[in-house]
Order: structure tokens, then C-alpha cells, then sequence
């Protein structure tokens, strides 16, 4: 790894486990500013974390054709400022509703991941971006462990105000590291010619199909991100240190776990690797269940780290087999649609996770949960039985 490369991974660790710092307690503050009907606070909670992904959806693409004019290297200090200004905006912001306004402002203004990928891209041979991809997964997967263990301390020793300061700090030094460490490259590429765009067979009849278990198993990776401060602090009893554990011993198990799960489905054709994958979301119906069940904090956290484990077999082994049965000129295409199908499915599971907030006990709130990956994992079984239509030759 050059030297670039590893600045630009340890600059998205840092800062994106500095915007992890907040996520599990939302809910809790909400509670403290205001005081909220039930309702009320479920509705608010889905959208401080429904909100940013909705506006990242619709800015994230016009910053990247930016990028592609200027260079990524702005891109990058933009998103790093931007999270900077609107972390601090919020902790200083005294209302529920101008908070959320805020989120979604930063939704809009950010897309430093994207800006990173692409930026990345430049650094690297085209034989060598399935790698850095990985990599910077990892680079957020590590910060989403540290983010919330410190944000919890923090916010038990000095409260949530310095939980948001201190992440705004962060990202403000890591935008002043990056414009002297990052080297400036272009960022434009040109464009395919209109009408040459690859229409390969395969796209026809399986690209529909793994989108959809993106969007599936999206949806039940997000859920309890809605309600889970408020089922540590009502249902388990847990401190908001003890919190930020569970929240991240999650993230801690699909980082430790998505070395082995590339290594053994890239072995595998792609019937097999979804026939282990059908399997894989049956344990999670198991594993989740268990976590209803769960009161001790022991128990707790290895649950949570199994759910990780399993979490590392979904996601990135169906972005890998978008980009298996695509062409070499078909990549950007595939994988940016299963960017948004998982935007897509980590808005359908905030929102029902708020939904089902509403209406729902707490306390038997991951049986909902537990529902949505069994209708993954059948669903899963439906995309396996599907055969691609491949179109018909010219002339035949």
C-alpha cells in the first residue's frame, strides 16, 4: 500500500468513526431535549437516521460528476468540512426539529465515502480497486467498532453536546491532514460513448434478483438502528458506554469475519455461494431471536459479534457477485446499482424500525427484526430458482 493510500485509510477510519460517535443514542437525546409522546419520538428517530441517507441519495451522484471535473482531493475536504460545520451546528442546536433539519443537511453536503472511493480509484490500476474497496470498507468498519465505545464514555462522563464536538473536531483536523498528505490527482474520466454502453445477457436476468437481497438483507441490517439506545437503556439497563460495546461489537465481528467469507465464496459458483447465503440468513432469524431473549451483557455482546459474523456473508458477498457476472465495462454500473439498492434498503429498514417503534413494545421489538430475514432468506431461495432470461441473438 503506498503511503497515499494508507493516509486515505486512516483518514476515513478516524473520521467516520467520529460520525459513529452519536449513532446509537439519537433517541436518548431527544428524549432529554423534549419531552416527546411515544409516537413522536419513534417518527423523529427515523428520521435523524432515514433523513441524511434519503439527501445522500440525491446529492452523492451530482458531487461525484463534480469530482469528476475538479478532482476527488476537493471533493474529499468539502465532505470532511462539511461534516465538521454540521456536527457542530448540531450540538449547538437547542430543538428536535432544527436538529433533524440538520441531518438532513448533512446528508446533502457530505458523501465522503463516495469522494474517498473515488479518489482512491486514481491511485490504484484498474486490476487493483477490488482491493481498495475492501479496504476502505474495513477503514469504516473499524471506525464504526471505536465510534460508538467512545462516543458512549463520552457521552456518560460530559453528555451529548461533547459527543457531537468532539466528532466535529476530528473531522475538521482530519480535512487539514488530508489537504497537505493527500496528493492532488485529476479526477476526470472520460465518458463511454453514447450508445456503446455493454448490455451483457447476464445483467438481464440476475442483476434484478441481487439487488433485491441487497435491498433484503439492507433492511434487516438496519432496523434496530432506530430503536436499539432505547432497548439498552429500558429492556437490558446498560450505561451508554456499555451501549456503544454492543452497538459496535457488530461492526467488530463483520471485520473480523469478511476476510474468511471472501476467501471461501470466491471458490464458489454463484447457485453455491447463494445457497450458503440462503442458510446464513436462516441463523440470522436465530441470532436475533436469541437477542430478544438476551438481558445479560455477556450474552449481549456475543450475540451482537455472531450477528456481525453473519453480516460480513451478506452485504459484500453480493456486491462481489454484481461484479463477478459483470463485464470489465459494466463495473461502475453494476456496483453503483448496488450502492443504491443498498441506500435503499437501509432506508425501507430505518423506516420500518421506526414504524414498528410506534406501535411496537421495545422490549419485543427484534422479533420484527428476526421476520425480516426470514422473508430474506426465502426471497434469497426465490432469486436462486429464478433462471437469466438471456435475450435472443440478432437474426436468429
Amino acid at each position: 500500500m503506498t503511503p497515499a493510500l494508507r493516509w486515505l485509510f486512516a483518514i476515513q477510519l478516524v473520521s467516520m468513526g467520529a460520525m459513529e460517535m452519536s449513532g446509537p443514542f439519537w433517541p436518548l437525546h431527544f428524549r432529554a431535549l423534549e419531552s416527546l409522546s411515544p409516537q413522536t419520538l419513534a417518527w423523529a428517530s427515523g428520521i435523524a437516521y432515514a433523513g441524511p441517507m434519503v439527501t445522500a441519495m440525491c446529492f452523492t451522484p451530482w458531487w461525484g460528476r463534480f469530482g469528476d471535473r475538479v478532482g476527488h482531493k476537493p471533493m474529499i475536504l468539502r465532505a470532511l468540512l462539511a461534516l465538521a460545520a454540521t456536527q457542530c451546528w448540531i450540538a449547538l442546536a437547542d430543538s428536535v426539529a432544527l436538529i433533524l433539519c440538520i441531518r438532513l443537511v448533512q446528508g446533502a453536503l457530505a458523501g465522503f465515502i463516495a469522494a474517498a472511493q473515488a479518489y482512491g480509484t486514481t491511485l490504484v490500476s484498474r486490476q487493483e480497486r477490488a482491493i481498495l474497496m475492501t479496504r476502505l470498507q474495513v477503514a469504516t468498519a473499524i471506525g464504526s467498532v471505536a465510534g460508538p465505545v467512545a462516543g458512549g464514555w463520552l457521552f456518560d462522563v460530559q453528555g451529548f453536546r461533547t459527543v457531537n464536538l468532539t466528532a466535529a473536531a476530528v473531522c475538521l483536523a482530519c480535512a487539514v491532514v488530508a489537504a497537505f498528505v493527500l496528493p492532488a490527482v485529476s479526477g476526470f474520466r472520460s465518458a463511454p460513448a453514447a450508445g456503446k454502453a455493454s448490455q451483457s445477457p447476464v445483467l438481464h436476468g440476475v442483476m434484478g434478483g441481487l439487488l433485491s437481497g441487497i435491498v433484503l438483507v439492507q433492511a434487516g441490517k438496519m432496523m434496530p438502528q432506530s430503536f436499539f439506545g432505547l432497548y439498552a437503556d429500558d429492556v437490558l439497563h446498560l450505561s451508554r458506554q456499555a451501549t456503544g460495546w454492543c452497538y459496535g461489537a457488530t461492526a467488530l465481528g463483520l471485520c473480523l469475519a469478511a476476510p474468511f467469507w471472501g476467501k471461501r465464496f470466491d471458490r464458489l459458483g454463484r447457485q453455491q455461494v447463494l445457497r450458503q447465503v440462503e442458510w446464513i440468513c436462516w441463523a440470522c432469524v436465530g441470532i436475533v431471536a436469541l437477542q430478544a431473549l438476551a438481558r445479560g451483557i455477556e450474552l449481549v455482546l456475543l450475540v451482537r459479534l455472531m450477528w456481525g459474523i453473519c453480516l460480513a456473508a451478506l452485504l459484500p458477498v453480493f456486491y462481489g457477485l454484481l461484479s463477478r457476472e459483470a463485464g470489465s465495462g459494466e463495473q461502475g454500473m453494476v456496483l453503483g446499482a448496488g450502492n443504491s439498492a443498498a441506500k435503499a434498503g437501509a432506508l425501507v429498514g430505518a423506516g420500518l424500525g421506526g414504524v414498528m417503534l410506534a406501535w411496537v413494545p421495545v422490549e419485543h421489538m427484534f422479533w420484527p427484526v428476526a421476520g425480516v430475514y426470514g422473508v430474506s432468506a426465502i426471497g434469497i431461495r426465490l432469486i436462486r430458482s429464478r433462471r437469466p432470461v438471456v435475450p435472443a441473438k440478432a437474426g436468429t
